[in-house]
C-alpha cells in the first residue's frame, strides 16, 4: 500500500475510445494488484491488472480535468478524466510504481492465490525435457546426452540436459561454448526421425573479422556427420546480413563457409528487437486512430511494417521446416540465440510435428524452445523497472505467427485462438510463475514451482474453452506448408483490436461451433443415460413376462398407462405395448442426437 497515495477517486469519467465526447461516470479504485473502475449507474466494472499496464501518461490539464491515458500489453486502452489535478497526479504516480516493481519477488504471482480447488503444484510437472526428447526418439546412436552443463557450468541460460552429436568430445563442447556468444553452444532442439535431420540452435560465433575456433568447426562438422542421409548442412542466420556484418566488426559475427566445410550459409533478414518494438508501437497507434477513414488505417498498418516482419518470421520458419523434411540438418542462430532463434525454431517445429499443434504439445513447445532454452521473458516483457530498450514483442510475434498458420489450416490445430489469447494475456499478467525470469536457472533459484501457480495447470483445468471444434484428428501426419504471399498475411483484429466495443461483427462462427459441439456432447451423454434406463426397464419387462407377473411396476409417465398399486399381474398384451413404447423412445433418442450433429 505504500505506493497508493489515493486509493479511491469519485466522479471520474471513462472516455469513449472512438468518440471522446461520450463518457461513463464512476469511481476509480487502486488496489495493490488492480486498477478498478466502477459505474453503478451503467452497471459497468472495468478491472485492469497493474502488470498489464504498458504505458501510463498524464496528459495536459483541460477545462474538464486532467486525462490519465493507459495502454495495456493485452492491447486494451483507456482514458480517465479526473477533475482534480492532484488526484490525477496521485493516480499517475501510483500506477507508475505499481506497474513496474523493482524486484521479481514483488510480482503478482507471489501474491496470487487461486480461488479454485486446483492444487498449487498442478502444471509444474506437466513437461519433462528428457521425456520430450524421448518422444523424438533421441538419445540415439547419433545423438547423446551431454552432462557438462549440469549445475549450469558451461551455459547458465541453457537447460542442464543437452543433446549433442555422439562423436563430439568434451573438449569440443567446451571449446565451442567459449567461441559462442553467452556460451550458447550448438545444441539439439528437434530431431525429425522421418528423415534423420536435426534442428540445432545456438548463438553467433565470436569470430570478429578473422577469428576462428577449431573446436567449433569440428563441432559443426559432427552435426553434419550425425545425419548420414544429408549431403550438406544449412547454417541459418536469421538476421539481416548488414546487422551480422556490423556485429562482426564488434568481435562477433557469423560463420565463414571457408572454415566450415560441407555447409551452406543463408541470411533470413528478420529485424532486431528495437525495430520490432517500434513496429508494434506504430501498429497500436494505428489501432487507436479516432477516424473511420479506411485509407488512414491501411496506411498505418503498412507504415508499421508489422505484417512484413511477421511474414519474415514465417518465411524463415518455412525454410527450416522444408530443409528438415527434405533430410537436411539445420543450425539456427541470431545474435544471442534467444529471440529470433526461438521464434523460427518453434514455428518450424509447429509446421512439421502435429504433436505441437495439440493443447499439450503447444505447451511443450513453449517450455522447450522458449523457457528451457532461455528466452529472456523478464527483460523482453518488461516485468520490472529497468532498461526499456530491452523490451520487445518477440513472443507476441510467435503467437501471431501461430495464428497466421491456424487461419490457413483451421483443422490442423486442437486449440483455438482463445488459447493463444489466454497464453499471451497471462504472459504479461504475471499471475502465474511460468514465464517469470530470463532462464531456467533463475526460475529454480526463485523456487517458482513451490511458491507460485503454473499457467499450464490453469489452462488444463479450463481446456473445454480452448478446444477447436474443427480439429481433424486424421491430420496428424500432415506437414503444413502455409502460403506467405502478401494476401495471406492477415491483420489479427481479434488480438490488437479486441477491446473496441462496437467494431466487432456478430459472434464468430468458430465460437458458435464450439457451443454447438458442447451442447451436442451434453445431449449425447443424456441420451446414453436414458438409453441405459430404457434397456434396464426392457430387461425388467422380459423377466416379468417370463415369470407371468410384474414384481416392480413402471411409472405411468413412461408407459402412458395408469398403474394401480393393487394390481399384481399384467397380461401379455399390455407388456408388449410397454416394450414397444420403450423401443420407440430409444429410437427417438438416437434420431435426436443425430439431428443435433447436422
Amino acid at each position: 500500500m505504500e505506493h497508493i497515495a489515493t486509493p479511491k477517486v469519485e466522479n471520474v469519467h471513462l472516455l469513449d475510445n472512438i468518440n471522446t465526447r461520450n463518457s461513463t461516470v464512476g469511481t476509480l479504485y487502486i488496489t495493490t494488484t488492480h486498477l478498478i473502475f466502477v459505474s453503478p449507474k451503467e452497471k459497468e466494472e472495468l478491472w485492469i491488472l497493474h502488470m498489464h499496464l504498458n504505458v501510463v501518461e498524464k496528459l495536459p490539464l483541460t477545462t474538464s480535468g486532467t486525462p490519465i491515458r493507459i495502454q495495456c500489453s493485452n492491447f486494451r486502452t483507456a482514458t480517465f478524466l479526473v477533475h482534480r489535478d492532484k488526484d490525477a497526479q496521485d493516480i499517475y504516480t501510483s500506477l507508475i510504481h505499481l506497474s513496474r516493481p523493482l524486484q521479481l519477488e514483488d510480482l503478482y504471482c507471489f501474491q496470487y492465490r487461486s480461488k479454485s480447488d486446483l492444487p498449487q503444484h498442478t502444471g509444474w510437472t506437466f513437461f519433462d525435457l528428457g521425456a520430450e526428447f524421448s518422444r523424438q526418439r533421441v538419445p540415439s546412436t547419433s545423438w547423446v546426452t551431454c552432462g557438462l552443463n549440469t549445475e549450469y557450468r558451461i551455459c547458465p541460460t541453457y537447460p542442464t540436459q543437452l543433446l549433442v552429436p555422439a562423436t563430439v568430445t568434451s573438449s569440443l563442447v567446451v571449446g565451442s561454448a567459449k567461441f559462442r556468444s553467452k556460451g550458447r553452444l550448438p545444441a539439439l532442439t528437434f530431431y525429425y526421425s522421418a528423415t534423420g535431420a536435426a534442428l540445432v540452435r545456438c548463438s553467433q560465433p565470436l569470430s570478429g573479422l578473422k577469428g576462428r575456433s577449431p573446436e567449433d568447426e569440428k563441432f559443426i562438422g559432427c552435426i553434419a556427420d550425425a545425419n548420414p542421409g544429408g549431403k550438406f548442412l544449412y547454417i541459418v542466420d536469421t538476421r539481416p546480413k548488414i546487422n551480422a556484418m556490423a556485429n562482426r566488426a564488434g568481435g562477433k559475427g557469423y560463420e565463414s563457409e571457408a572454415f566450415y566445410p560441407n555447409t551452406k550459409f543463408v541470411f533470413k533478414g528478420i529485424e532486431n528487437i528495437h525495430i520490432m518494438r517500434e513496429s508494434l508501437s506504430k501498429l497500436v497507434e494505428t489501432c487507436e486512430l479516432k477516424t473511420d477513414t479506411m485509407e488512414l488505417f491501411l496506411q498505418g498498418i503498412e507504415q508499421s511494417q508489422w505484417l512484413k516482419h511477421g511474414k519474415a518470421v514465417l518465411e524463415a520458419s518455412i525454410f527450416i521446416a522444408e530443409a528438415l523434411t527434405s533430410g537436411t540438418s539445420v543450425v539456427v542462430h541470431c545474435s544471442d540465440g534467444w529471440d529470433r532463434t526461438s521464434q523460427t525454431c518453434a514455428v518450424a517445429q509447429l509446421l512439421i510435428d502435429p504433436f505441437y499443434r495439440t493443447i499439450q504439445g503447444y505447451q511443450a513447445l513453449i517450455e522447450k524452445d522458449w523457457l528451457h532454452f532461455g528466452h529472456k521473458f523478464s527483460d523482453r516483457c518488461g516485468f520490472l523497472a529497468g532498461d526499456s530498450r530491452e523490451i520487445s514483442p518477440v513472443f507476441t510475434q510467435f503467437i501471431d505467427a501461430t495464428w497466421q498458420v491456424m487461419t490457413q489450416f483451421p483443422q490442423a490445430f486442437q486449440f483455438n485462438s482463445k488459447y493463444l489469447l489466454a497464453i499471451h494475456d497471462h504472459l504479461y499478467s504475471c499471475q502465474y510463475g511460468t514465464f517469470i525470469g530470463n532462464c531456467q536457472k533463475e526460475r529454480q533459484e526463485l523456487k517458482l514451482s513451490e511458491k507460485t501457480f503454473s499457467l499450464w495447470g490453469f489452462l488444463t483445468n479450463s481446456a473445454d474453452e480452448f478446444v477447436n471444434p474443427l480439429y481433424d484428428h486424421a491430420s496428424k501426419t500432415e506437414v503444413l506448408r502455409p502460403s506467405v504471399s502478401p494476401q495471406n498475411i492477415r491483420f489479427w483484429r481479434g488480438l490488437y483490436c479486441r477491446f473496441e466495443v462496437g467494431t466487432h461483427p456478430r459472434e464468430p462462427v468458430i465460437d458458435l461451433l464450439t457451443l454447438t459441439q458442447l451442447h451436442t456432447a451434453s445431449l449425447e451423454d443424456h441420451a446414453k443415460h436414458l438409453s441405459k434406463r430404457v434397456d434396464g426397464l426392457r430387461s425388467l419387462i422380459s423377466t416379468a413376462k417370463a415369470s407371468g407377473a410384474v414384481k416392480k411396476f413402471l411409472p405411468s409417465a413412461v408407459t402412458g398407462m395408469a398403474v394401480k398399486q393393487d394390481v399384481e399381474e399384467v397380461n401379455d398384451s399390455e407388456l408388449e405395448k410397454v416394450e414397444k413404447r420403450f423401443v420407440e423412445l430409444k429410437t427417438a433418442l438416437v434420431e435426436k442426437c443425430q439431428s443435433s450433429k447436422m
